[in-house]
């Protein structure tokens, strides 16, 4: 369950964000979503209290949490009672009949059963463009999705070395496997919500046997299935979007970057939360990558751009790595931020079909198609599955500006990508 933070008048930060739109959706709240508890949200939240039976103290602890959170994950649970119908419920709840349908697979509309308990869905979107993406909100995302779209499967591929799990996402059933990650480094967080924003396009354009990017999700659906590690590296994320801001991890992440001074703090931050960058630890040119960044000065623990000890050392990446190893990708593709650029090889290897794939997706997205530079072109993800399976593998560098990009600019990466997430289905099959 999603660990809420204590927050009240004066209080900043994602946990602020939520609140705001938890409280906007339904209906109490007007004002930013931009994480400062002031006078509007103060109001909004004494309201919605009041309404809810709480005690209307303007104090967002673990009961109004509770209260708020079917606005956050985006679905309710209801127990049927006499007289309800399918489309009264989602009348009640602003959802359409057909995604109360979705969200109930095998449920009678004409013979509901009372005291049973239904999932219905909310009037909008599960992952939002208004908010940073912290674990917190992956989490919320990952169950509300699961909820709307049964068919959709969810789990680990492993821990964080805080604990967090590395949350996997699959959905399909067909032979050609796929597979999407995002946020190996923390800083470029905002393509979490860019592959979730994909996924829950997708599953809702099968459920309703719709096209996505122009092409028929059912047909997707059957031709390929889909794997998605949105969030790699989710305790750097915490650190960046300010979700962690104190303790034994937070104060060993400043002590690193203290090493560093021309890196901002927590801005600049890509490694995991132990000073490990988790896109130079796979088994692709390790050592050169080592002898790369010593020469540039990361020796040691730091915010970004020291490989480790050995590869594979940090959880993070050893659990892509293994969950890569436990399945049969055909493709892949890693997307981090930013220079609209598509690097599509490594080294001299040349998968099949590898650059005719690029030039696709260049097409669709606007993108370029560029070689990895040689000062990080080794020790990636990407690398590795090339030179490990001679298939087409791709780092997608998406939007432009310095990281971390804001929430506000994923609409237009959205935009730019989709076409390549979609057509990053069929490519290889």
């Amino acid at each position: 369950m999603a660990q809420f933070k204590r927050i009240s008048m004066g209080s900043t930060g994602p946990f602020v964000q939520l609140a705001q739109l938890a409280l906007d959706r339904s209906g109490y709240y007007t004002g930013p979503t931009d994480g400062i508890f002031g006078p509007a949200l103060d109001r909004a939240v004494r309201s919605f209290q009041s309404r809810w039976g709480l005690a209307p103290d303007g104090i967002v602890g673990v009961n109004t949490w509770g209260a708020l959170e079917s606005w956050l994950t985006g679905y309710a649970k209801v127990t049927v009672r006499p007289g309800d119908t399918l489309y009264s419920l989602a009348r009640v709840f602003g959802a359409t009949l057909r995604a109360v349908e979705t969200a109930n697979p095998g449920v009678d509309p004409l013979r509901l059963r009372v005291g049973s308990v239904l999932t219905i869905p909310r009037g909008f979107d599960v992952v939002s463009d208004r908010v940073d993406f912290t674990p917190t909100y992956m989490e919320l995302c990952v169950r509300g999705l699961a909820a709307r779209y049964p068919f959709l499967s969810t789990g680990s591929a492993g821990m964080s070395v805080m604990g967090r799990p590395i949350h996997t996402l699959t959905l399909g059933r067909g032979a050609n496997q796929v597979f999407y990650n995002g946020s190996h480094h923390a800083n470029e967080w905002i393509t979490s919500p860019l592959i979730m924003k994909f996924l829950e396009k997708y599953a809702r354009s099968y459920a309703l046997g719709i096209t996505v990017f122009g092409q028929d999700a059912v047909g997707l659906y059957d031709l390929s299935t889909l794997y998605l590690i949105p969030m790699v590296n989710p305790d750097g994320v915490a650190l960046v979007t300010g979700e962690l801001d104190s303790g034994r991890y937070y104060q060993r992440a400043r002590e690193i970057s203290a090493d560093y001074p021309a890196i901002p703090f927590p801005d600049g931050w890509k490694a995991n939360i132990q000073g490990v960058d988790p896109n130079l630890q796979y088994p692709a040119g390790w050592t050169e990558a080592r002898e790369i960044k010593f020469a540039q000065g990361y020796v040691s623990p730091a915010p970004r751009d020291y490989v480790g000890a050995v590869p594979l050392e940090i959880p993070e990446s050893r659990a892509v790595y293994n969950f890569t190893r436990r399945h049969d990708f055909a493709l892949t593709i890693s997307f981090h931020t930013q220079g609209r650029v598509i690097y599509w090889k490594y080294k001299d290897y040349l998968p099949p079909d590898s650059y005719e794939i690029a030039q696709k997706f260049a097409a669709v997205s606007g993108y370029s198609l560029e070689l990895t530079p040689e000062a990080s072109g080794n020790a990636g993800y990407k690398d590795w599955f090339i030179q490990s399976y001679n298939r087409p593998g791709y780092t997608v560098e998406a939007g432009l500006g310095t990281a971390p990009l804001p929430i506000s600019l994923l609409p237009d990466l959205y935009a730019e990508n989709e076409g390549i997430m979609a057509l990053g289905l069929t490519a290889t099959a």
